[in-house]
């Protein structure tokens, strides 16, 4: 296993830093009372990220959420008839999002032992601002980075080339920290590094390339991280 520190450690944002856990209900409210589809939602929201990339589009995050969250109402006879209803839901939900109990003191910790940590996601760069500001996370961090500037969401391989090159370093400088499989592997297959921490109900995708970092919270992945050299 390559044990030499990495030059850069990219850090997805929701479910990786920040809990989810309160927009269930949030979510749940705006669907009837259906938290269990949360996942439907937020999985259907990344697919049509996916699609508004590959057809050379952009649209901000909060913007697919807000559609894909009608689309999926519409599916369980609920009805969100403004899109402008769908987004404020949305906005409200995900800037107001507390950091996982461990992740305050993990940062830290990887502070002291010199690392460049950089935040990176999917989210646009005024909903990233606000999410770090609520959550009282931008101070930890060296730099913030939207794909929104990008123009090409997570996990399009130029995408993550974007980003090294936002930071001046090279693909194999970099390591992605995330809780989701899709996003490591489009960071493996992009040639950079990753760690992979497995929150509740996420799993790596298992024809992606090893990854070598695994583990259940930031602060054991920080643990293996301080041990670079």
């Amino acid at each position: 296993m390559n044990t030499l520190k990495p030059k850069v450690l990219f850090f997805d944002v929701n479910e990786t830093l920040l809990d989810l856990s309160p927009v269930k209900k949030q979510i749940g409210i705006a669907l009837g009372g259906r938290e269990d589809l949360l996942s439907l939602w937020f999985t259907t929201m990344l697919q049509y990220s996916l699609v508004v990339s590959a057809s050379g589009q952009y649209k901000p995050f909060t913007h697919i959420g807000a559609a894909t969250l009608q689309m999926v109402a519409a599916n369980h006879d609920i009805v969100i008839s403004e899109e402008e209803e769908a987004r404020k839901i949305i906005v409200a939900a995900m800037q107001n999002l507390p950091a996982h109990p461990e992740v305050k003191e993990a940062l830290t910790q990887l502070k002291k032992a010199g690392y460049k940590l950089v935040a990176f996601t999917n989210s646009s760069n005024e909903g990233l601002k606000n999410q770090f500001k609520n959550a009282g996370l931008t101070t930890y961090f060296d730099d913030l980075l939207s794909v929104e500037d990008s123009g090409k969401f997570k996990p399009f391989t130029n995408t993550y080339v974007w980003g090294a090159h936002k930071m001046g370093v090279q693909l194999d400088e970099c390591m992605l920290i995330a809780a989701h499989g899709w996003d490591v592997a489009g960071a493996l297959w992009a040639g950079w590094r990753a760690a992979f921490v497995s929150r509740p109900g996420q799993q790596l995708f298992p024809l992606a390339p090893k990854t070598e970092i695994v583990a259940s919270d930031l602060h054991k992945v920080t643990e293996i991280l301080v041990k670079y050299t």
